[in-house]
């Protein structure tokens, strides 16, 4: 946020100005550490709807949250301050609200407040797993470390939605190129043939007719259609977004045969990693726990893991809890974890079991791909092929072939 601000320094001298904080309290902190006075201090307007910066895109990418982590964690070994390291990344980001975010954090850290209590005034942009590592790195004083787990947790969320993102390029390519087929056959093909077909005086096909049929109602009720459809697909996005339909999509994702164990590696994944990740900077393990749930991202594992939090802070393993969820949690992660309890080296275990996951994970993918591209191909072919068998047939029969 940005504020207008009119100042008194010691000499009396007045002084005006903009300046960027996450709050108004971050605003005075840092105007008072520069020993001013203020006499004035607002929030800029943002002015007429159409004098606003239209942003499309102002959701922070995980490409994002990885450079800038990397980078930050390059900075600090290097013994560059933190503030200055924060004000030369933020220089160099592409994206204005992440640059204008960073600026933020850069303000607050200048005026005396702690990272994490910097980061947790940006709540909506890094999550209670971020704010959290990073006050364990300033309460152990290895800062630099915190910044290196971040950077590579980043990263192996960037590799897998990247890897998840890769595979659904092709079948999407695909069944947009069969509808503008489709679309383009209906429209301009099958009506230039229909009134010569027709002519002909024979009965038609059944499935000449069916196509037939089908390019009239595509040319008459075509934009209807296609508008019933957006609104359709709008309304179940909306509701897999609102808590009710969130909890339904969570609940049965993992029900699905095949797909929903794909989502189990990759929710098991998530956990594994976090967790260890969370250990390793130091974090209780109850808290941990608490943590790794928040941002699992699916409810049914995060009522799971609350719960095993809730069973631990009573003095039972994690690995005794997680017993009782055979169908979220497998015998051999449960396993794995229970040896990392009994020699004290859960952190490290956990890590193994995260690498053994991700290969499982691009494992799942690369097989499905490769099922997935001749089943699309051979879906394309019989949408055109019966379009064209269709408008062939009764041409042989006119011609008595």
């Amino acid at each position: 946020m940005k504020f207008n601000y009119q100042a008194r320094t010691k000499g009396g001298e007045i002084k005006k100005g903009v300046i960027e904080a996450s709050s108004k309290e971050a605003a005075l902190s840092l105007l008072q550490k520069h020993d001013l006075f203020i006499t004035y201090l607002r929030i800029v307007e943002s002015g007429p709807f159409y004098a606003k910066e239209i942003k499309l895109f102002d959701k922070i990418s995980k490409k994002e949250m990885v450079m800038f982590f990397r980078q930050l964690s390059i900075m600090f070994g290097a013994r560059i301050p933190l503030v200055e390291g924060l004000r030369t990344i933020g220089g160099q980001t592409k994206s204005s609200s992440f640059r204008e975010k960073i600026s933020e954090l850069a303000n607050e850290v200048d005026a005396g407040t702690s990272f994490s209590e910097a980061l947790l005034h940006q709540s909506k942009v890094f999550s209670s797993f971020t704010i959290n590592i990073i006050k364990a790195g300033e309460v152990s004083g290895n800062l630099s470390r915190s910044l290196d787990y971040l950077a590579d947790h980043y990263e192996r969320e960037y590799y897998l939605h990247s890897e998840i993102q890769g595979a659904m390029i092709y079948p999407v390519l695909v069944l947009s190129v069969a509808v503008i087929v489709l679309a383009l056959m209906m429209l301009f093909v099958v009506p230039q043939l229909t009134e010569v077909l027709e002519s002909s005086g024979k009965a038609l096909p059944l499935i000449t007719r069916i196509v037939i049929a089908s390019s009239v109602i595509f040319r008459k009720y075509g934009l209807i259609l296609f508008v019933l459809f957006v609104g359709i697909f709008g309304y179940i996005i909306y509701y897999f977004k609102s808590p009710a339909g969130k909890k339904f999509l969570d609940n049965n994702v993992i029900k699905v045969p095949l797909l929903g164990q794909f989502f189990k590696m990759i929710y098991i994944t998530r956990f594994a990693e976090n967790l260890s990740t969370l250990v390793s900077a130091g974090i209780p393990i109850a808290q941990a726990l608490k943590i790794s749930g928040d941002v699992i991202g699916n409810e049914t594992y995060k009522k799971a893991v609350f719960v095993t939090r809730d069973k631990v802070r009573r003095g039972e393993r994690i690995s005794q809890v997680l017993m009782r969820f055979p169908n979220l949690f497998p015998s051999v992660l449960i396993q794995m974890i229970l040896a990392g309890e009994k020699t004290g080296t859960l952190d490290k275990i956990l890590l193994k079991v995260v690498e053994f996951y991700q290969k499982e994970v691009d494992r799942t993918i690369k097989n499905f791909l490769s099922i997935l591209e001749p089943i699309m191909i051979i879906f394309l072919g019989v949408i055109v092929s019966v379009i064209i068998i269709a408008i062939l047939i009764p041409i042989y029969q006119m011609t008595d072939i």
